[in-house]
């Protein structure tokens, strides 16, 4: 055992004082408060805020408590310690990047589909349930697990989720993660490339507000470079105002002779995103990546904190069961499955996301200053992505149950009629009109919203329900077509930055074998694997946008159980490496939520595989179909016998696919539990995987605002520099402060 793997002694610490001792104690009332609103209030209406108070309370307290705890006393985090942000540095992919910018990358990186549509699919399950998990899961888990795994990928050189498996567990352990994480990260960017699509496809106002993003980040990247040094609150000030023109813009352009221009066909798109994957991949971060999420970051936090407040005017009463029927039958219209484990496989990103471990073992950690930062960067980044997740499940809930499940159950279960429509929302106990869907529709200015699935149309409805009602301007059609184009953006940032850690995995898997791969930054390794990740996810998404049940399609229903048992992985991996530095005291914090997610997603799993109901099972699914198909009967979704022996033949892959991926999953676990015990038996064998001290030379704070300590800290080092101390911010890779963050 090295002794430098253990952390840092924790400095005492005086009794807080009494003004700080309030606070909190007020802090935890009102959550408790809310919290007994939340869960005990039945067979009444309940107003939305009581859930908003809830989940700000929680996350307060675990931001100010919990996470505080894991990176003193678990991770021990050592500002003395140079990241590798300053020791590797190359401006290309390692580069020391104020906290601020660096945080809106994350977040953006991060913040895909998940926290918007799995919520709202969830709620046929009622409010209550997937709240807890959203909540819940992402204090204990989701938020652990982004921080954690961020902390050991920066003391290993940001090596990426998959090789540190290699390294940590073994061969057999390590290539079963290796194979998993990279399959799996193909299916999920496909899953959240085709969702941008459909956001996107034949919309001009969408399209040209998400295209303006890139030059206008290209703008801020160099002149946060090269023209105004350091000026991390001028830019941002310049990107936003830029960024709010090329909305109201998209506005304009949408009624104009440009549409035309920026109508573009799905398969255009496709194209669109794949160029721009492979160029996001290979351009130096600073100049598109970093700053284009950042500013997407603005968009993101900014409608999001726009809905707090629209809540808090609006004040919208809950129209959703706390738990409906369908919790206990799961026979529900929106997706099959009871309460366990299916509503903790919907939600996954806004409680607990197997991707974000790859961003945290990907760009992140190359990019970080200051190990101290990994807890506003990692658990907070995930705190609020989880908010975002709580204010789709208010959205999706505070609109009438009848247009719920019209919008959300399948085409086939609805029919092709409003009547039919009508008719089939009242067989599941609700009522709507045929009038009131026609309404519902021209409020949003659509032809239709009947089986308008995959959440992202619910949530756009109840966003606007709420804009509408708080602010009115420019009506319910305006707020829809509004949030539409905001779901387009919140996705389309995973993709750019999954497209480069996809990269770095590709090359750290492919440098066991060729050395020159090893360096992440060599340009033609660089170049081969940026084409291949574009082309793998590329070629599942064109196949899917061309054929209704084939490409991504196919594998669409693997995308929850495939994301966290990705994250069992990253659980895995984190609980070996807290073993391996003799820290079995604390391997609970993420032990548990290894355990509870393993529990959950191979139930899961085991379940879409070896079910006898044809619609939960992918094998009972597919002997249904192939059943039908021998009788010379089309059921939906097929609309002709081609179509039958497609179904048949997606059945059948996914649930190879699911039965393979949970079998990666055991192997990992077991082999890990092997290394856990050996370790255990003979400590003084474990070789020191972390990389070597090296002190630090920059100052940079540790969270959003600095501290008293250090302001005077950054004030010393720029008077010894012969700089006056104060300005709104330093260089990428400054204190972000107006102090300078050392050598360059």
């Amino acid at each position: 055992m090295v002794d430098a793997a253990r952390p840092a002694p924790t400095p005492a610490r005086g009794r807080p004082p009494l003004r700080t001792i309030l606070i909190w104690t007020t802090v935890a009332v009102i959550g408790a408060v809310a919290w007994g609103v939340v869960a005990l209030v039945r067979d009444e209406e309940i107003s939305a805020l009581w859930l908003l108070a809830a989940a700000l309370g929680s996350y307060a307290i675990a931001y100010r408590f919990y996470a505080r705890f894991i990176a003193n006393r678990v991770l021990g985090v050592d500002d003395r310690r140079a990241t590798p942000a300053e020791t590797l540095r190359n401006d290309t992919d390692y580069q020391p990047t104020d906290r601020r910018i660096l945080f809106g990358h994350h977040f953006a990186a991060i913040a895909g589909a998940g926290p918007l549509v799995g919520p709202v699919l969830a709620a046929q399950m009622g409010y209550l349930p997937g709240t807890l998990w959203i909540i819940v899961g992402v204090i204990f888990a989701g938020a652990v697990q982004d921080m954690v795994v961020l902390f050991f990928s920066m003391r290993r050189n940001g090596k990426s989720l998959g090789q540190m498996a290699r390294e940590e567990i073994g061969v057999v352990g390590g290539v079963a993660a290796l194979v998993g994480v990279f399959a799996i990260m193909i299916i999920l960017l496909a899953v959240l490339a085709i969702v941008v699509v459909n956001a996107l496809a034949e919309s001009a106002w969408g399209t040209f507000s998400i295209a303006m993003t890139i030059p206008i980040a290209l703008f801020m990247g160099f002149y946060l470079r090269t023209i105004r040094p350091g000026r991390v609150i001028e830019t941002s000030l310049i990107g936003v105002t830029l960024l709010l023109l090329a909305i109201v813009g998209g506005g304009w352009v949408q009624e104009s002779s440009w549409a035309d221009t920026f109508t573009l066909s799905p398969e255009a798109l496709v194209w669109a995103l794949i160029i721009y994957g492979f160029v996001a991949s290979v351009l130096p971060v600073w100049m598109l990546l970093a700053p284009r999420d950042y500013l997407s970051t603005f968009m993101k936090i900014g409608t999001i904190a726009l809905l707090a407040v629209g809540l808090l005017l609006a004040r919208p009463v809950m129209q959703n069961e706390a738990v409906t029927d369908f919790a206990s039958t799961g026979d529900g219209p929106v997706f099959a499955g009871s309460l366990f484990p299916f509503v903790f496989i919907t939600i996954a990103c806004g409680a607990l996301s197997g991707f974000h471990a790859l961003i945290s073992s990907g760009t992140t950690p190359k990019l970080i200053e200051k190990e101290s930062q990994v807890r506003m960067i990692g658990y907070g980044g995930m705190l609020v992505e989880s908010f975002v997740a709580v204010s789709a499940m208010i959205a999706a809930s505070i609109i009438d149950p009848g247009l719920y499940y019209a919008m959300n159950a399948p085409a086939g279960f609805l029919g092709d009629s409003l009547e039919s429509a009508s008719q089939a929302v009242a067989g599941l106990g609700f009522t709507i009109t045929p009038d009131q869907l026609a309404g519902a529709a021209a409020a949003v200015e659509e032809s239709t919203l009947v089986a308008r699935t995959g959440g992202a149309p619910t949530l756009a409805v109840g966003m606007s329900q709420i804009f509408s009602d708080a602010f009115g301007a420019g009506g319910q059609a305006f707020w829809y077509h509004f949030a539409i184009m905001f779901e387009a953006l919140f996705i389309l940032t995973t993709v750019d930055a999954g497209t480069r850690v996809g990269r770095f995995m590709l090359q750290d898997t492919l440098g066991n074998v060729w050395k020159p791969m090893r360096d992440v930054s060599w340009k033609p390794g660089l170049w081969l694997t940026s084409a291949l990740v574009v082309g793998g996810w590329g070629y599942f998404l064109y196949a899917g946008v061309t054929d209704p049940l084939g490409g991504i399609n196919q594998l669409f229903p693997l995308f929850g159980i495939a994301n966290q048992l990705l994250a069992a992985i990253a659980l895995t991996v984190a609980t070996v490496i807290l073993i391996k530095r003799g820290q079995l005291k604390w391997a609970w914090v993420t032990g548990i939520p290894l355990l509870w997610d393993a529990t959950v997603t191979l139930t899961a799993s085991w379940q879409k595989v070896f079910s006898d109901d044809p619609t939960l099972g992918f094998f009972a699914q597919r002997d249904r179909f192939s059943e039908a198909l021998d009788n010379g009967e089309v059921l939906p979704p097929a609309q002709s016998l081609d179509d039958m022996e497609q179904v048949v033949t997606n059945t059948t892959v996914d649930g190879i696919l699911a039965a393979f991926f949970a079998l990666l999953v055991i192997i990992v676990i077991a082999d890990a539990a092997r290394v856990c015990v050996k370790t255990l038996r003979n400590p003084s064998a474990v070789v020191d995987s972390e990389a070597p001290f090296v002190e630090s030379e920059l100052v940079a704070p540790s969270g959003l605002i600095p501290t008293r300590e250090e302001r005077q800290l950054m004030a010393s080092v720029a008077a010894g520099r012969g700089r006056e101390p104060g300005g709104d911010g330093g260089p990428v890779g400054s204190d972000g402060d107006g102090a300078a963050a050392g050598p360059r």
